[in-house]
């Protein structure tokens, strides 16, 4: 089997190597050609001078069309006139495959492209360093919440992603025929993390996908998003679960600051690093917020865009980009959030990243009277809930939990436009392919 090198390990210490990849460019100069190769590490330079090379191997090296993949052997010479340092002189390559002319898209052309052109054809988008650059630092989101949550003992867990009744109820959920029986597909595993805490394992979390059938076609909606959830036992209160918030998302940005420089640089973002601890507001707060910036909001109202846009902006300029809102109406919340008695308010918390929504949580309803209660009130019928309830009839000790959103937290953390742009095939109202 032959040894492969890639852009980010050649040195000028090497004597032959081969390289493999996509022609991005060919230059041909009449006495001197160049093929700027790119693998998934960065791009290095073909030399061709005409009259030191195998005619033949010349002719066919430069005729190549743009985003061909091949591989090349040759030698390694310094160069002060490349980024590397080194370029290499060719003596042999292999054609894998000839890309077909013209284009759909360029790849580093300075053009701009619509984002349904980009999306129709995203493999080709995808090969944009700075476009595949989000995702390396997608996974490492990914990874360093993982990392995270398991240095606080939490079980990483799977849960059902079809379902029989939905986490949140009402009309934003996709049906599906399951031989012959009406089932959904999972808006969140809200019910099982919960379930799993009857079962002893006190500490959980998830990180799949959950579906929202929200006919709703915004930078910041899609119908299918993956989901950090996590959920945790024994706690006093719901601040035990804004601190392991707090503490997961410093871990994820200082680990991105350290570990995701080189991604970082291609895409010209750097990662910000907000104070401890975050700042908490309460809704009622944030009405008298958005009222003097003018929007007409009133209590029991959902903040919406504009509104947590503009408590962003405010929060903004006292240098905080991460903050809690927390004391939501009761009737704004899902059946599982805790109520405060004696009021109309609800143990439930909301994190905001530079003015968007990016994770909702809270205090869950641990008793079994209470909790029927809450579904009755919330017009749910108990016995579509059978298998969920019948976790809290034999013992449930009080606990809580949240969901984060990722593609919205990578967009916010990279400053992307849209949500779109986090996710390598998106699915929207309009879009079911590729």
């Amino acid at each position: 089997m032959r040894s492969f090198r890639d852009s980010g390990n050649i040195s000028k210490e090497d004597a032959n190597v081969t390289v493999r990849g996509w022609v991005q460019d060919v230059r041909n100069l009449g006495g001197i050609s160049f093929i700027t190769l790119r693998d998934r590490h960065g791009t290095l330079q073909i030399t061709m001078p005409k009259k030191k090379i195998e005619p033949g191997l010349f002719e066919s090296l430069t005729k190549l069309p743009r985003e061909s993949v091949i591989a090349v052997t040759g030698e390694v010479k310094e160069s002060n006139q490349t980024a590397l340092g080194v370029e290499i002189i060719p003596s042999s390559f292999e054609l894998y495959s000839e890309a077909g002319v013209p284009l759909p898209m360029g790849v580093v052309d300075k053009v701009n492209v619509e984002m349904d052109t980009r999306l129709n054809n995203r493999f080709m988008d995808l090969r944009k360093p700075e476009i595949r650059a989000v995702f390396e630092i997608r996974s490492m989101v990914i990874e360093l919440i993982s990392e995270a949550m398991i240095k606080n003992g939490f079980v990483s867990i799977n849960t059902p992603k079809i379902v029989a009744s939905g986490a949140e109820g009402g009309a934003t959920l996709f049906s599906v025929d399951y031989f012959g029986k009406p089932a959904y597909l999972a808006q969140s595993p809200q019910l099982y993390k919960q379930m799993l805490m009857s079962a002893g394992f006190d500490r959980v979390f998830e990180i799949g996908p959950a579906f929202r059938a929200e006919n709703s076609n915004t930078n910041r909606h899609v119908t299918e998003f993956i989901s950090f959830d996590g959920e945790m036992s024994w706690i006093d209160g719901e601040e035990d679960i804004t601190a392991m918030i707090e503490e997961v998302m410093d871990h994820v940005l200082r680990g991105l600051k350290e570990k995701a420089k080189k991604h970082l640089d291609t895409i010209g973002k750097e990662v910000g690093i907000p104070k401890r601890p975050y700042p908490i507001l309460t809704y009622s707060e944030c009405i008298r917020m958005v009222n003097e910036a003018g929007l007409p909001l009133r209590y029991g109202d959902d903040l919406g865009t504009e509104g947590e846009k503009a408590i962003g902006d405010i929060m903004s300029e006292k240098g905080n980009d991460l903050y809690f809102i927390t004391e939501y109406p009761e009737e704004a919340k899902p059946f599982y959030i805790m109520r405060k008695e004696g009021t109309d308010l609800s143990f439930s918390f909301d994190l905001d990243y530079k003015g968007q929504e990016i994770s909702s949580g809270g205090q869950r309803e641990h008793r079994y009277r209470e909790l029927v209660g809450n579904m009755e009130k919330k017009g749910l019928d108990p016995k579509d809930f059978d298998s969920y309830l019948d976790a809290f009839r034999y013992g449930m000790p009080p606990h809580g939990g949240w969901g984060i959103g990722v593609d919205r937290l990578v967009a916010k953390i990279l400053d992307l436009p849209n949500v779109r742009e986090a996710i390598l095939f998106p699915r929207d109202t309009s879009r079911l392919v590729p």
